[in-house]
């Protein structure tokens, strides 16, 4: 009895067929899906640190007092720990009082330094990110503090962040900033968008 053509085997010519066409279909997309990657981790970084500013300003208002922002970096892990240190290039940041320096494994507390709030995660830590944080003169700055009133708390010689721009380090993906204003308001733009896009980075 014949077999039926869906009762053959496939040949190892048609397998490889298949393969070869599933490899070119794979180098196709894999550019896109990289980018699309690298830009997610950008977009979940500056989501992060708007959220880490948010908490700030919220904590300054509520106990009516200056409650700082601080970007720092851990060599050791990627959660800031003890080992902690001041950094305008690092997507890890620590809300507290004083500076957490050092400090950013501390328990959260009202009375003891560095009156930690809250720190942020390893998953909001992503590697491969370019992180910039800068002052209105374009200075680099790691820390911006809130005083009760929710606003901007300007220090003679202390460089408060006004600009945090971030994008991946390699590869062409979107690039995002979040601005903290001088009247304590904070929001994420796309720097690459024209003016008239809702998305477009404010002039301050």
């Amino acid at each position: 009895m014949l077999k039926s053509a869906f009762q053959r085997g496939v040949s190892l010519i048609e397998v490889a067929v298949v393969l070869v066409i599933f490899s070119a279909l794979l180098a196709t997309v894999m550019p896109e899906i990289r980018d699309w990657m690298q830009s997610l981790k950008v977009r979940n970084a500056a989501e992060s640190i708007k959220n880490g500013l948010d908490v700030a300003r919220m904590e300054a208002l509520k106990r009516n007092s200056t409650v700082g922002f601080w970007l720092v970096a851990d060599a050791g892990s990627k959660v800031p720990g003890n080992t902690c240190a001041l950094a305008s290039d690092s997507p890890a940041w620590v809300v507290s009082v004083s500076n957490p320096g050092g400090e950013c494994g501390a328990a959260a507390s009202l009375t003891a330094a560095p009156q930690l709030v809250q720190r942020s995660t390893a998953l909001e830590n992503a590697a491969g990110l370019s992180v910039s944080a800068t002052d209105s003169a374009g200075g680099a700055a790691d820390r911006v503090m809130f005083n009760g009133l929710g606003q901007v708390l300007t220090q003679a010689g202390i460089a408060s962040i006004q600009f945090i721009d971030l994008q991946a380090s390699s590869g062409s993906t979107r690039r995002l900033r979040v601005v903290v204003e001088p009247g304590g308001a904070i929001r994420m733009c796309d720097r690459d968008v024209s003016a008239g896009d809702p998305r477009v980075c404010p002039v301050l």
